[in-house]
């Protein structure tokens, strides 16, 4: 049984590194409105322990979209999602529709467990005793139960599938690939940092690449930042605390050593978010940005006389970001409460809401997921430009055994998919963006010749999924094109891998029992 679709949430919960996003997408130049149907399918809760959940359901939305599909011939077209409202998603992957009218697929959006309305347990889904299926496994099980669903009902069984997603996203779709070769017959994985994520690589990567970006831009930009965060430092050692709340704005007077913490994790994350969205067009995804928005940091840091003040300026060039603004006076960001990310066996954790606890904990809305990236990283002031902030594994451990109750396993991305070491794999596209700070930590050179990876000059997180923009640089245009053409190569080498099973067992095959399910069930019709 479906439910009726719902009005989409106002808010979303999104990107890899877990800021809020903003469904619509201001000046861009999108594809022909797809003309989605947002549905809801009745999904298990527990796909691996038939004792707890047994066969208990929980809604699952999803959008799809027939309007470029030919019935017959077009492929299925399916978005991984990842940690945010399904619309956000839909909203900001323009190219997935381009492609989709060219190929004349089938468009299908999947949300995320325990993200926008997909929530297993309602409400309550959020709080700590209730997070127990909140796993990259369930996640995908997920997707391949919806896919196999919507194959039966309407009536594409043997229409090849294609798994697309971005940062987080991008994981998972490499993941369905790996994980179910059966079901898609590639995966194009745009930002996915698997190797990082995993644990794996140079713990220094992430914040020296997020200084290279800025260091590119103006030299004098980057030592202006160092100069800054020394100033402070100084500051807060001879006791000035009140002098950096004056100068920086904060709502409230700084006391201790955990208040430079937090400010100084604050003031990186806000470099983080504008090398990351380094496009070179104003958008509304993360907030409203201005085009090349780590210019524009720059040139505002370096317009102010005062290091400090320029600092402060700079992080105002990421301000104005529904949600996040909630303590610090003028265009600057929030205190941010570090959320760590216990990433196995956990998936990407929600913020906690106040139907949790009698204690206070961040509310979805108001819940500023900071810029953390994957264990181990660290900055450190020598190979870049921040402050010496570890974040090591044991901190980890212990935030999310205090948090969550859970002790995380750092080494079962590796152990369950493979981490960098996906030479078995196939037909899998790695895209990245060499402004992308994550791009170090994803897969940057061939693995097979079905296993590539594809870098785009001049590009920032996942830009390639993004409609095309007439300020697109040539390189993500060329990029947009090589996905495309291997694609197309894929879905017909699945056709005719398909056709020659079909011809060889003498008629089509079932794809397990007859679904109970009718297509307006499905559709929410």
């Amino acid at each position: 049984m479906s439910f009726p679709p719902q009005p989409a949430l106002s808010w979303a919960l999104a990107l890899l590194l877990a800021l809020q996003l903003r469904s619509l997408e201001a000046g861009a130049h999108r594809a022909t409105d797809p003309d989605f149907q947002e549905a809801y399918f009745e999904q298990l809760l527990d796909h691996f322990n038939f004792e707890r959940f047994g066969n208990k359901t929980f809604r699952q939305r999803f959008l799809l979209s027939e309007k470029f599909w030919k019935r017959g011939e077009g492929p299925i077209f399916f978005y991984t999602g990842n940690e945010g409202d399904v619309w956000s998603f839909a909203n900001n992957s323009g190219f997935i529709l381009e492609l989709a009218a060219q190929q004349g697929a089938l468009v299908v959006f999947a949300e995320h467990r325990y993200y926008g309305k997909s929530l297993p347990f309602g409400e309550r889904s959020r709080c700590r005793g209730y997070t127990e299926l909140l796993t990259v496994e369930q996640a995908l099980a997920d997707y391949a139960g919806l896919l196999r669903a919507l194959r039966q009902e309407l009536g594409a069984r043997d229409a090849p599938a294609i798994a697309f997603g971005g940062s987080y996203g991008g994981m998972l779709s490499a993941y369905m690939r790996i994980k179910y070769p059966h079901l898609v017959a590639g995966a194009l994985a745009a930002s996915a940092p698997v190797v990082a994520v995993a644990g794996l690589g140079d713990p220094y990567q992430f914040f020296r690449d997020v200084s290279a970006d800025f260091e590119g831009q103006r030299p004098e930009c980057a030592q202006a930042v160092r100069d800054a965060f020394r100033q402070i430092k100084d500051l807060f050692l001879q006791g000035a605390y009140d002098a950096v709340s004056q100068e920086f704005g904060t709502c409230w007077p700084l006391s201790g050593p955990g208040d430079l913490t937090q400010l100084f994790g604050f003031a990186r994350n806000a470099f983080t978010l504008l090398a990351m969205m380094d496009y070179p067009y104003p958008v509304d995804f993360v907030g409203h940005l201005p085009a090349n928005p780590v210019k524009v940091g720059c040139d505002r840091l370096l317009s102010e006389s005062q290091r400090i003040k320029g600092l402060r300026s700079l992080a105002g060039a990421s301000a104005h970001l529904p949600g996040l603004v909630s303590s610090v006076r003028g265009p600057v960001l929030a205190w941010e409460r570090e959320q760590a990310w216990c990433t196995t066996p956990r998936a990407r954790s929600p913020a906690m809401t106040s139907t949790c606890s009698t204690r206070s904990v961040p509310t979805p809305q108001a819940a500023a997921w900071a810029l953390m990236p994957r264990p181990g990283t660290t900055s450190n002031n020598v190979s870049d430009i921040f402050p010496d902030l570890p974040f090591t594994e044991a901190l980890r451990q212990q935030y999310c055994l205090d948090t969550w109750g859970v002790w995380p396993r750092q080494d079962w991305l590796q152990t369950s998919f493979g981490g960098g070491d996906l030479t078995a794999a196939s037909n899998i596209i790695f895209s990245n963006g060499d402004l992308d700070p994550w791009a170090g930590g994803g897969i940057q050179s061939n693995l097979s010749t079905s296993v590539l990876a594809i870098t785009i000059h001049g590009a920032a997180h996942h830009l390639d999924l993004r409609a095309s923009h007439p300020e697109d640089p040539a390189s993500v245009v060329e990029a947009r094109r090589l996905e495309a053409t291997l694609i197309g190569k894929w879905v017909e080498a699945a056709r005719r891998e398909r056709r020659l099973q079909l011809a060889q067992h003498g008629g089509p095959e079932a794809e397990g029992c007859t679904p109970s399910r009718t297509r307006e069930d499905l559709l929410g019709a």
